[in-house]
């Protein structure tokens, strides 16, 4: 007797020191390491809208206080069309700016992440209720999509007039970092299914940044999505990688880093398959670019690169257990690591010898994009992901939107009805879509238990 308790002793010893070696060993690059690089074109806006987002914790633009390392925020006082503060919004909303590029003929919404001393923000993160808001086919996070709505019902006509001014040929930008990476992302989505209400944008110039990203939509939306929305993740961030609620985050009575760790002793004995098949668990959005610069058992920092993919299984969903997990959360460290990043694949584009005219290159990168985006939404249905729509479903629902579009444009129904802005009617809108999920909704959380 006492053999064998000493033999299930030593097999339960050295799981246990299996499981502690592979999860301290396990770095942020792994997460990546099979996805190909990203190409000078498709990130070049990344550092740029970086700094955007930056320029909200200045309060003086033309002599920054915050961001002084030399040329600054490279951007142009005289362009920026409207700064939001905290008493602007009323809690509704973090800070933003509207920002007039002239140079890369783009309109630009930049919000900042959160602020720890604020309790605007905290109301924003708890109003959630766990995923139960179930919206457009999939679930985000209510707190979020109640801050985006507020900010099209009080910005969608300054948008909407700053891009008919300007020839309607300027791209529409959303960034956001953090808290307010999730606030852009669902914002997105509304614009995209509601295009007429900014001028009758096409989608194709309509681009979301998500900056160190929260998890605020399910995967199904956050496949479907990833041709307009661009995650933007550094290293070992511990934000896209907690599938524990915002809101559970900050009540937790544990630091931040035990918490992380209870999370990933959790997450140990969940099952792939239930993660994927958990239609309220979210996720971050949209095509992901993780900038890779740390290597395992290696000292300091190595030259970033960036790779890029639309994961559906294996979307960072592993808690890396590493003293970066914070710091490589911060919109400063990831700006500079971008700005590394791009200038050395610009070097490198320069230095490769040229069999095809750059124009072509681009056309047959954006061929390879629209592919990725296609064969991840096969992906997601060939998992049984909820919800999940193939790409021909997909093509046909965009093909029904553009024409409800136009329909409403000739209605003219971008006037408000009952003193109700047409941004609520758009939520009520994707709301009332989501209702024929729900007798699916049961069964979906029937497979779980």
């Amino acid at each position: 007797m006492s053999a064998t308790c000493g033999v299930v002793e030593c097999v339960f010893v050295l799981g246990c020191a299996r499981w502690f070696w592979k999860r301290c060993t396990y770095v942020g690059s792994y997460d990546s390491a099979t996805w190909p690089a990203a190409t000078a074109d498709e990130f070049d806006p990344v550092p740029r809208v970086c700094r955007l987002i930056l320029a909200n914790y200045d309060p003086d633009l033309r002599n920054p206080q915050y961001y002084k390392p030399a040329p600054g925020h490279r951007l142009n006082p005289d362009w920026v069309v409207k700064r939001v503060n905290y008493e602007d919004t009323l809690g509704h909303a973090p800070p933003y700016l509207i920002y007039l590029d002239h140079d890369h003929k783009e309109i630009v919404l930049a919000v900042r992440g959160l602020n720890l001393v604020n309790e605007s923000d905290y109301k924003v993160l708890l109003d959630n209720r766990l995923g139960q808001q179930m919206f457009d086919g999939g679930y985000v996070h209510r707190g979020l999509l109640k801050s985006a709505q507020w900010l099209l019902n009080r910005e969608s006509e300054t948008l909407k007039r700053l891009w008919l001014e300007n020839g309607s040929e300027y791209d529409m930008v959303f960034a956001g970092h953090s808290l307010g990476s999730g606030v852009v992302s669902l914002l997105t989505i509304l614009v995209v299914n509601h295009r007429d209400g900014l001028g009758g944008i096409p989608k194709e110039k309509i681009r979301c940044y998500a900056i160190a990203p929260a998890r605020c939509m399910s995967l199904n939306l956050a496949v479907k999505y990833a041709n307009v929305i661009h995650s933007v993740v550094l290293q070992d961030d511990f934000l896209p990688r907690t599938p524990t609620p915002l809101e559970d985050i900050f009540k937790s009575i544990f630091c931040l880093p035990c918490l992380l760790l209870l999370v990933c002793l959790r997450d140990t004995f969940i099952p792939e398959g239930r993660k994927l098949r958990d239609p309220r668990r979210l996720y971050a959005p949209g095509r992901m670019y993780h900038i890779v610069e740390r290597k395992f058992c290696r000292c300091g920092r190595f030259p970033p690169e960036v790779r890029t993919a639309i994961p559906v299984d294996g979307r960072f969903e592993h808690i890396v257990l590493s003293c970066n997990a914070t710091s490589d959360h911060g919109i400063i460290w990831i700006e500079r690591e971008a700005e590394k990043a791009l200038q050395l694949m610009k070097g490198k584009s320069s230095e490769t010898v040229m069999t095809e005219p750059p124009t072509v290159q681009k056309m047959e990168r954006l061929k390879t994009i629209e592919k990725e985006h296609r064969d991840a939404l096969e992906r997601a249905v060939s998992l049984n992901v909820p919800h999940a729509v193939d790409s021909a479903e997909e093509e046909e629902a965009e093909k029904n939107e553009g024409e409800e579009a136009s329909e409403s444009g000739n209605n003219n129904v971008s006037k408000s009805s009952g003193g109700r802005s047409k941004w609520d009617e758009v939520v009520e809108k994707l709301l009332k879509k989501s209702k024929t999920g729900e007798l699916n909704q049961e069964r979906d959380t029937n497979v779980l238990s």
